[in-house]
Order: C-alpha cells, then structure tokens, then sequence
C-alpha cells in the first residue's frame, strides 16, 4: 500500500490510478477488494441508480408517481404515492391523520 496503483474499469476499460491516500481510505473502511470502476463510472451507477449521498447525509431518490384522488371522508382533491384500486377508501393527509389519532387505523389496533 506504499505507492500508487494502476487499475481497469470494468465497464469502460480505462485506466484509472488507486491513489495511495484511496487506499489508506479503503483500508480504513475495511474494504478488501479494490474498486471496480473508475470515478466516472462509479458517478454514473450512483445516478442511475438514484444513490448517492447528498450534503445532509441522505439518500437522493427519484421522484414518485403520485395520483390524484378525492378523499373519501371529506371529498378533497388530494394527491397519494400508490394507485388506488377502489376496493378502499383513500383519504387525504389531514382525515388520515385524525383517522389515526382517533384509533381508526387498522393498523393502530393491533
């Protein structure tokens, strides 16, 4: 681990250098196999695949489908992650809330 290291990409077939200080990192992190991909490459998974830290620590994800729905308690235009298939009643976020404050949530009872 006492000098620089030349490596292939496994995608792209470029060199890339394993800097002494990368692998003092790796080390230090307990990875024993040295990397696959060049950092372009490895950028590039991270965004398709919609990883990646972001500055606050979490995770970036793609953005979601949403679908309008009307809430089945007071009738408000609202918009919910899934697509509702109508054998449930779908509410908005704030009769939901009360829904399971009050103990009307299935899922508070058990």
């Amino acid at each position: 681990m006492s000098e620089e290291r030349t490596l292939t990409c496994v995608d792209c077939g470029q060199t890339f250098p394993f800097t002494v200080e990368e692998q003092a990192f790796h080390a230090e992190k307990g990875f024993t196999n040295d990397p696959k991909r060049c950092p372009t490459c490895r950028a590039a998974r991270r965004g398709d695949r919609g990883g990646g830290t972001s500055y606050d620590g979490g995770y970036r994800s793609a953005a979601r489908e949403m679908f309008p729905v009307k809430c089945a308690q007071c009738g408000k235009e609202t918009e919910v992650p899934f697509q509702p298939t109508g054998d449930r009643p779908v509410y908005c976020r704030d009769c939901y809330d009360r829904r399971r404050q009050s103990g009307g949530d299935r899922r508070s009872r058990r």
